[in-house]
């Protein structure tokens, strides 16, 4: 192969990976506060690269509203002991967050404790009852 046709096979190389690099980062959530909220699982979206719990909130007023918190992926999510037959549609469960900035009903998932005492953390690496 020539140097120019090393050169072009490196450029397109470069060109194909940048997808790979354009990960988003945390900024939408605001990590100096959290919030607590409580609900029953409506889905829980084991998925990569992040997963998703949907959790179905009653208001004072009767009136549901879903918020969802984001997670690490499968993965990340086994090694802490976080199943996603761990949080089946109905269950009731504790959230704890970093809310979004922008004030939808969304948050970064930080802990979780269900119904049976049992708490999950993303993060930590854990699940203990």
């Amino acid at each position: 192969m020539t140097r120019t046709m090393w050169s072009g096979l490196g450029v397109a190389v470069l060109g194909l990976s940048a997808p790979a690099l354009g990960h988003h980062s945390g900024a939408m959530f605001d990590d100096q506060k959290e919030v607590t909220i409580e609900g029953v699982v409506k889905e829980f979206q084991y998925t990569n690269p992040h997963s998703w719990l949907l959790v179905d909130v009653a208001g004072p007023d009767g009136k549901v509203t879903t918020w969802g918190f984001e997670a690490e992926g499968p993965s990340t999510l086994l090694r802490a002991g976080i199943r996603k037959a761990d949080l089946p549609p109905g269950a009731k469960v504790k959230v704890t967050a970093h809310p979004m900035k922008d004030g939808r009903p969304a948050g970064s998932w930080l802990r979780l404790v269900k119904d049976d005492g049992t708490q999950m953390n993303p993060r930590a690496g854990f699940a203990v009852k």
